[in-house]
């Protein structure tokens, strides 16, 4: 016998010696003692098994932040504003995320014409335009984006907060675009909007 099979017969010889059948339970791993979950237990005083999380313990997908913020609610109704700052950078991300998760159902402007929307026969998506939705608070906007509704899926995977509502910030800026007075322009916008409608 060479010395390198001596040496392999020695490191191998307790775990040979520890494979043959007499006495040794290979089927103690498949069948041992356990819990199921939401099963009741005498080991804990509360007779539960499974344990609540320690005071204060943050689920690591939950957003932190103020609860405006987080809900698009305050004092249980809904928020009337964008709770963070509105400016171009924010109005241009939301037109961004907008234009991919929103306009393939709510068409482009916003008003319900869309390919997928002509497909959508037993409820078409509704246009942003319609009177009930321009005067729904940003906060239900957030909510409807957060939540779903009726057909429309939730959006809370693909849009965080900050995404959510500059969404809603868009949408709004959509809707004024769309139904404000001349009257209510500057000389400047009004004379430039006079010049579309010729």
């Amino acid at each position: 016998m060479s010395r390198r099979a001596v040496l392999v017969a020695l490191a191998l010889g307790p775990f040979a010696a520890g494979c043959d059948d007499e006495g040794v339970d290979f089927e103690r791993m498949i069948h041992q003692f356990r819990y199921d979950p939401y099963e009741p237990s005498q080991f804990f005083s509360d007779g539960k098994i499974m344990r609540d999380p320690p005071r204060g313990t943050v689920h690591r997908d939950q957003v932190i932040g103020p609860p405006e913020l987080v809900t698009g609610l305050e004092e249980g109704g809904y928020l009337s504003y964008v709770p963070i700052p509105v400016d171009r950078a924010l109005l241009t991300r939301g037109e961004n995320r907008f234009r991919i998760f929103c306009a393939t159902c709510h068409g482009e402007l916003g008003n319900g014409v869309s390919q997928v929307a002509e497909n959508m026969r037993l409820r078409p998506p509704p246009s942003l335009h319609e009177e009930r939705l321009r005067n729904y608070p940003a906060g239900r906007l957030y909510r409807v984006i957060e939540q779903g509704y009726g057909l429309m899926p939730s959006y809370r995977e693909e849009l965080e907060v900050r995404d959510r509502w500059a969404v809603v910030a868009f949408v709004q800026a959509l809707q004024l675009s769309q139904h404000v007075e001349l009257a209510a322009l500057s000389p400047e916008l009004r004379k430039e909007a006079q010049s579309w409608l010729r």
